[in-house]
């Protein structure tokens, strides 16, 4: 079994649309493992590259983070850009529930429904466990609290090519820190604020980066494509 036979197996066992799971890390970049349709991809992605998000308030607080509805006033001002992007891409409510064990926490599982919906207690019960598993697969695999591969890379068990998605990141992220003269931090929020502002993947611009189709400079305004660094 994979996490990717997880988020299928709770979007087929709750009231729910879609599933999407998210390596998380304090140290390092995060970065999307998997996801059941269109939807809960671009919601994985959303949420890292705004930094915002029931995703980061799950990973951030340890616990379970419920947005029955996307639309009420409470939940549109605690994300403000996040709230409207999700109902954009087809979302109106958002569950994600952060992965555990002990002290280690590797990621989160976001789950989406189209409509308002409230998981009773049972449901809510049932989606906590299926975060339990997915906690304990991805551990086994060798995710660790990095949201990395440990040691060596890993085998193809349904994920999403993590290792090139995250690679790239990253030589895009070192990239930057050359460019703008700043930390590994720093050059990443650029980066993720660059793909924010002309809504584009974070994996895509990253790309253009290592590419050298993308440049950034110092000056944030003046960013720019299509030139060689």
């Amino acid at each position: 079994m994979s996490v990717r036979d997880v988020c299928t197996a709770v979007v087929a066992a709750l009231p729910v649309g879609g599933a999407g799971l998210s390596a998380m890390s304090r140290t390092t970049v995060s970065h999307p493992l998997c996801s059941t349709d269109a939807i809960s991809e671009q919601l994985e992605e959303l949420q890292l590259t705004l930094g915002e998000g029931p995703c980061v308030d799950a990973f951030v607080r340890g616990s379970a983070v419920l947005a029955p509805d996307l639309l009420t006033a409470e939940l549109r001002d605690r994300w403000a850009v996040f709230a409207g992007a999700a109902l954009k891409a087809g979302a109106r409510a958002v569950f994600s529930l952060p992965l555990q064990k002990g002290a280690i926490s590797p990621g989160v599982l976001d789950l989406y429904a189209g409509v308002p919906t409230v998981l009773d207690a049972e449901e809510l019960a049932d989606a906590l466990a299926f975060a339990d598993l997915a906690t304990l697969l991805l551990l086994d695999r060798g995710i660790d609290e990095a949201g990395a591969p440990a040691g060596v890379p890993m085998p193809d068990h349904g994920f999403e090519d993590l290792g090139a998605y995250r690679a790239e990141i990253d030589q895009a992220s070192g990239m930057l820190t050359v460019q703008l003269g700043v930390g590994i931090e720093e050059a990443f929020v650029r980066m993720r604020a660059y793909a924010y502002a002309r809504e584009r993947r974070l994996a895509d611009v990253a790309a253009d980066v290592v590419a050298r189709r993308l440049r950034f400079s110092r000056d944030a305004e003046s960013d720019r494509a299509g030139e060689g660094a």
